[in-house]
């Protein structure tokens, strides 16, 4: 085997975006309080996962100190915990290969706990 090559920035983003809008997206019902995580990169893009009683769907979001917290969002909405990694970090995180430490996380870890062990119907 060869020595390990890290995923080029684009290909990263793209493997963010393709997890949370696919493999992530269900109507199962979240079994837990409703919340959200924020993930963020260090190469500037943003999603939000919402997870709650219609299932998980994740949006595009402003990156932090990009947009005014108004228009982010200063309500409910905004994420219960937020995880900031490189785009590659992110995608390795979400297929296991990386512990979740490897990110830096704010806010309720118990939501990545309950999300990592949910196992949705669909």
């Amino acid at each position: 085997m060869g020595a390990a090559h890290l995923l080029p920035d684009e290909v990263a983003l793209d493997g963010v975006e393709e997890f949370l809008f696919t493999c992530v997206a269900t109507t199962s019902a979240w079994p837990h309080k409703p919340t959200s995580v924020n993930c963020h990169t260090t190469e500037g893009r943003s999603w939000r996962l919402t997870v709650d009683g219609n299932g998980a769907r994740s949006t595009r979001i402003p990156s932090p100190g990009t947009e005014p917290a108004a228009i982010v969002g200063d309500g409910p909405e905004v994420g219960g915990a937020s995880a900031l990694g490189t785009a590659a970090e992110l995608v390795l995180v979400f297929h296991g290969r990386i512990p979740l430490d490897s990110l830096k996380l704010d806010g309720d870890r118990r939501i990545f706990d309950q999300l990592l062990a949910w196992e949705p119907e669909e």
